[in-house]
């Protein structure tokens, strides 16, 4: 009794995997049904599926300044981990992969299945209307000239 009570108990993992940039949603929702079907095959659960956007990278991946970055969240075993990691490294259209446990001994019905989301990511730097980046500043930080007051008009008249 204590054995099959123990084999109902999963561990908690979250995936998080960038793709290359150029996909379109419908191919990023095929990537996700992929794991989604090798996470049920090999006995686990999916609870939520998040894709956060395109985002840019701190270093070109891929020769790509920016990834779109996909968040799994899911119930299983490590050798279930080991498999969708392999099947990670084997599809063309991911960049990188990190999983990470986050709990040992959990009980599969205390975590609901979720539904998917999709979030909008970065705001696209070339799109018109966007703040241009000043030269030898970062934007959004005025330069020390801004923050000083003008010695000019202060040296004037004294009241």
């Amino acid at each position: 009794m204590a054995d099959t009570q123990q084999q109902s108990r999963l561990r908690e993992y979250e995936t998080i995997f960038l793709v290359k940039p150029d996909l379109t949603d419908d191919n990023v929702d095929k990537l996700k049904d992929r794991v989604r079907g090798i996470v049920s095959r090999e006995g686990g659960r999916v609870i939520r599926f998040t894709v956060w956007g395109k985002k840019k990278t701190m270093y070109p991946i891929a020769k790509q300044p920016r990834a779109i970055y996909v968040h799994t969240h899911f119930l299983g075993t490590s050798t279930l981990v080991a498999e969708v990691e392999r099947n990670l490294r084997n599809f063309d259209e991911v960049t990188r992969y990190l999983s990470v446990k986050i709990a040992e001994d959990v009980d599969p019905e205390s975590r609901p299945t979720l539904e998917d989301l999709k979030l909008a990511g970065d705001v696209e730097e070339t799109r018109p209307g966007a703040a241009p980046e000043r030269e030898g500043g970062f934007r959004g930080v005025p330069e020390v000239e801004d923050l000083a007051p003008d010695l000019e008009e202060e040296g004037g008249e004294e009241a």
